[in-house]
């Protein structure tokens, strides 16, 4: 282990020498203490993602010193989500109102007897529309459409497991009233279907549960596909980029993104792949490539939508989607004196309404604050910000509130830290499933 940290401990030494600093004084860049940095340098102590990308950041080393601490091992993303024999789905809806989904497979459907459980296969289309169903069907299109803004504005104050049944009820609906409608009325329900598929998928990873996630992400690609969409598939890998940039994986984060961004594709879709593309050389410490990323998504995304009809993908509640990532990206780079002056100016243009959008910028702004060793203010934002994040229940953003309680900590005689302590605390329980 030890032979391990050395490395990275002489190349920092080496490098906070010839920059003429003295412990105290890079402790004094980098708001850690010198006893800790002394540790790390005499490879001692394991440097942290977060501290190998401030030093990084402060002794303009290029990205070359952060990549000298492995990143996280992750698991590939594959398995489950993509497998033919989880296309069953079963919803149990208990009488005192709570509730579970899990995918089965055909062969436990056909172990218990078709007639105790209904398969929901997308299937071919019947021989023509039944009398009165094409006309429901549009009928449903219609309302159905209205409800997903709906949904989506729930979505920002609930706790998405009260919207999750609905949201699967409706999506299902959707999925089999198309095998009774017209071509043209059939293509709108299914591709509609998959956007309801795809804010599920993202909704049940604000539960913590990646793998389900990824499950219904691979559902709306193939109800997308059905219905003649063949581009949610690329949309895909950007959803499963943001699982592995949550696991703090670079490279896999980076490769998926790369993956959506060909030609042919929508410019949205191509912009928000680039979006999450930056991100995850953030978290590789390239600087270069992430700014180059960036500038491409802000192109990409100046163009309109091409179908004003159909939800947007991504997010919609924030007025320049690239200036706030760039804030995400210069905290992760180990600039987060930066980092916190962008997302500032981006978080007073997000509406009241969008409370989720709010507390997951707020946390992260504040994040920025306390790696920039202004620990009060990163106190004073915070406090407001965790009543909200207990009504909203995102495991992403507890992620963020796990990691601001670390860097606090290392305050302990602070005396607005000993003041925040306990309730940051019991926020992070109440929340964690």
């Amino acid at each position: 282990m030890v032979q391990q940290l050395v490395p990275f401990g002489c190349e920092l030494r080496r490098r906070r020498l010839a920059a003429g600093l003295t412990l105290t004084g890079l402790a004094g860049r980098v708001h850690y203490s010198k006893g800790q940095l002394s540790k790390v340098e005499r490879g001692l102590k394991a440097p942290s993602r977060e501290l190998a990308r401030l030093c990084d950041a402060a002794l303009g080393a290029g990205g070359e010193l952060a990549a000298l601490v492995p990143e996280p091992s992750s698991a590939a993303l594959t398995a489950e989500a993509n497998s033919e024999q989880e296309e069953v789905w079963v919803m149990h809806l208990s009488p005192d109102g709570r509730s579970w989904f899990q995918p089965v497979g055909r062969r436990q459907i056909m172990a218990a007897g078709a007639a105790s459980m209904v398969g929901l296969g997308i299937g071919a289309p019947t021989a023509g529309p039944a009398h009165g169903a094409e006309s429901q069907g549009s009928q449903l299109l219609d309302i159905s459409r209205s409800l997903f803004d709906h949904y989506r504005g729930l979505g920002q104050t609930a706790d998405p497991r009260m919207l999750l049944p609905a949201l699967i009820a409706q999506t299902h609906t959707l999925r089999e009233m198309s095998a009774h409608a017209g071509p043209r009325t059939r293509q709108g329900l299914l591709r509609l279907g998959s956007r309801y598929a795809e804010y599920v998928g993202w909704l049940v990873q604000e539960t913590g549960n990646e793998q389900a996630a990824l499950w219904w992400t691979q559902r709306a690609v193939d109800l997308a596909d059905a219905g003649g969409d063949r581009d949610l598939g690329a949309y895909a890998l950007v959803r499963r980029a943001l699982v592995t940039l949550y696991r703090q994986d670079a490279q896999q984060t980076i490769g998926l993104a790369a993956q959506a961004q060909h030609s042919g594709l929508p410019p949205r879709i191509r912009g928000l792949a680039a979006q999450r593309e930056a991100q995850g050389h953030a978290l590789a410490g390239d600087y270069d490539a992430c700014m180059r990323c960036l500038d491409r998504a802000r192109a990409l995304l100046a163009d309109p939508a091409a179908d004003t009809d159909a939800p947007v993908i991504g997010t919609t509640h924030l007025a320049d989607p690239v200036a706030m990532i760039t804030g995400w990206c210069l905290h992760d780079l180990g600039r987060p004196g930066e980092a916190a002056d962008v997302m500032a100016r981006q978080l007073a243009r997000v509406p009241v309404r969008a409370l989720r959008t709010q507390v997951r910028y707020g946390i992260r702004h504040a994040l920025a604050h306390a790696a920039a060793g202004e620990i009060d203010h990163a106190c004073a934002l915070t406090s407001p910000l965790l009543g909200h994040a207990v009504a909203v229940r995102s495991a992403t953003i507890t992620a963020d509130l796990r990691w601001l309680a670390h860097t606090l900590a290392r305050h302990p005689l602070n005396p607005a830290v000993r003041a925040l302590a306990p309730e940051l605390s019991t926020s992070v329980s109440v929340i964690t499933p």
